[in-house]
């Protein structure tokens, strides 16, 4: 009891201490893309060679509820989240001779699902390991005390901490120790959903260059991200703001687009020697971390850069996982590539009903993925199914009555489309 009352006083005084005072990035610190991408890029492969044996690779595995991992769900083609990944390293290891490890952080929710895809790839050019974050116990409102502790001792007592959790457990695991030892200096991180996460061997060349020991690619808010946290300078440090740390009369201030202009797409890189060196100098105080991108200020030279949209594609949730399952996107050595017919740079906005917010529900009320290439907006309400071949344009809207089955028939063609029933079809 007395040590998760130090760990929420510690972790109160901080928020505190970041509520007086918050300041925009200097532009120092955040880096624009274009700063390195659009020099003429020329690299020797001897060097590629040498980037790419320093670093290795890193994915977090959300879970969607209590039991089910995201990264098994498939994306396309039959492959899942984690083929995905373990296909683009593998091309990467192919193109150019070398061996970037691929590391899996589970929570013990999702270890069970990702061993069994882990086990398809034994005969691979690539090495695969795994390990668990830790668990930590939920604790009862009443009076704090953790829920194992009052006979709770199945996997509901105990919550996984978080992303933020990578670290610390890099550690206790022996991974980290293990890496070292086979001469690798970065690993990328990146969430196993975020579809866009690939190793960029231009930011890698500009971290190795400049002794950057920590970098955090941010990219520009839209409406959709107003809630993502933002990089900020205090007290000499690029701190991670996020908006629980934001009192209540200034969320509107810390949702604007004008004032706070990028976003955090979790996507890191972080040298190991470094993280090494705050294991030795202070684990304790990044086990209070929930989130891995609230670690930057820790690290020296520590560095946002501001990168494309397109390296930020998340799929939380069944409207994400129609994007990505339309003609939008193609698939390419698992790379999701985004559809050049496509004008608008913006995604469509989707909202989906409840009725289609578990994976096996929508799945099932798409006989096919209807083309969205020209479309910029859908909203779907109520029971409603589509056939197979249907083509949205501009902005369409379906709202089934209550009690009602709405069918829309294969291969219609809605454009700039009101629907309330069958006769507005």
């Amino acid at each position: 009891m007395k040590q998760y009352s130090e760990k929420t006083i510690l972790l109160n005084a901080e928020v505190k201490s970041l509520r007086k005072k918050i300041e925009n990035l200097d532009e120092v610190i955040l880096l624009k893309e274009a700063k390195f991408s659009k020099r003429k890029f020329e690299i020797q492969l001897p060097l590629f060679l040498n980037l790419l044996e320093s670093l290795w690779a890193a994915a977090i595995l959300d879970h969607l509820g209590p039991r089910f991992s995201r990264s098994v769900i498939e994306v396309r083609n039959g492959l899942t989240f984690l083929d995905l990944i373990v296909i683009q390293i593998e091309s990467l290891n192919s193109m150019y001779g070398c061996n970037v490890p691929l590391l899996l952080m589970n929570s013990f929710n999702t270890h069970d699902d990702t061993q069994k895809i882990v086990e398809k790839y034994s005969n691979s050019n690539i090495e695969i390991h795994t390990f668990n974050q830790s668990q930590y116990p939920r604790l009862v409102v009443e009076d704090f005390l953790p829920l194992p502790s009052k006979g709770q001792t199945g996997k509901d007592g105990w919550y996984p901490p978080g992303h933020g959790d990578v670290f610390p457990s890099l550690k206790n695991s022996g991974k980290l120790d293990a890496l070292l030892g086979q001469g690798k200096e970065y690993v990328f991180v990146a969430n196993a959903d975020n579809l866009g996460a690939i190793v960029d061997l231009k930011i890698l060349n500009h971290l190795v260059h400049n002794k950057n020991e920590y970098c955090m690619e941010v990219t520009p808010k839209t409406p959709a991200d107003v809630k993502g946290g933002t990089l900020i300078s205090y007290e000499g440090k690029v701190q991670l703001l996020e908006i629980a740390q934001v009192p209540d009369e200034h969320v509107n201030e810390f949702k604007s687009i004008e004032k706070f202009k990028i976003f955090n797409t979790n996507n890191l890189w972080v040298n190991l020697k470094a993280i090494k060196r705050l294991e030795v100098d202070g684990v304790k105080v990044l086990q209070l971390e929930t989130a891995a991108g609230a670690a930057i200020r820790f690290f020296e030279k520590a560095i946002g850069i501001n990168v494309p949209r397109s390296r930020f594609l998340p799929v939380k949730a069944t409207s994400d996982l129609l994007l990505v399952q339309s003609d939008l996107y193609t698939l390419a050595d698992g790379f999701v590539i985004r559809n050049e017919a496509r004008t608008n740079p913006a995604n469509p906005s989707i909202e989906l009903g409840p009725e289609f917010k578990k994976v096996g529900n929508f799945l099932s009320r798409f006989k096919s993925i209807p083309s969205i290439i020209e479309l910029d907006s859908l909203k779907v309400t109520g029971d409603v199914w589509f056939g197979s071949g249907i083509t949205l344009k501009g902005n369409v809207s379906i709202t089934a009555k209550a009690g009602v089955k709405l069918e829309i028939p294969g291969g219609v063609v809605l454009a700039n489309k009101v629907i309330n029933g069958p006769e507005d079809i």
